[in-house]
């Protein structure tokens, strides 16, 4: 299964306009706020908040699309500040990207019990929401060339499970 769509960047991880595949995909807001901070429903016993793509599936994609391999981060509310992007780099150091579905993407290939690999085209850098910076077309635009470099790699995969 593929989740494939446009996200904001982490600074100093990738630049708008380049393309990042995920190594891990992470529900990184789904949990509860306690005394002593954040605690994961992982961390609250009541699931998992992390997927893991096939790593060789992920190293192949990222060659062919030259796409940077990190954490992509599913949020519930995009990242609007510079503060709020600092705290989700603290708890996840590897995070390149965040968006809002892949997680969800996640569940479902695995309840169906097939792998599943994320892909975002990015748009914008995580934090100060600032419109007119993004570059939401040309998101687009390398997520296309990232998708139809990638079939081939796909289908290579598949032949040899």
């Amino acid at each position: 299964m593929i989740s494939a769509g446009i996200g904001g960047g982490f600074s100093g991880v990738v630049d708008v306009g380049g393309v990042v595949v995920a190594d891990e995909i992470v529900a990184a807001d789904l949990g509860a706020e306690t005394a002593d901070g954040f605690a994961s429903v992982t961390d609250l016993g009541f699931g998992t908040v992390r997927h893991l793509p096939p790593p060789e599936l992920v190293r192949a994609v990222a060659d062919a699309t030259g796409a940077v391999r990190g954490s992509v981060l599913t949020v519930s509310t995009v990242t609007g500040s510079a503060a709020r992007a600092s705290v989700l780099r603290k708890a996840h150091p590897r995070a390149a990207a965040e968006a809002m579905e892949g997680f969800g993407v996640a569940e479902a290939a695995v309840r169906l019990g097939v792998p599943v690999i994320e892909v975002r085209g990015v748009s914008n850098l995580v934090g100060p929401r600032e419109r007119e910076t993004w570059r939401i077309g040309d998101a687009l635009g390398v997520l296309g060339d990232a998708l139809g470099a990638m079939a081939p790699v796909i289908d290579r995969w598949r032949a040899s499970l």
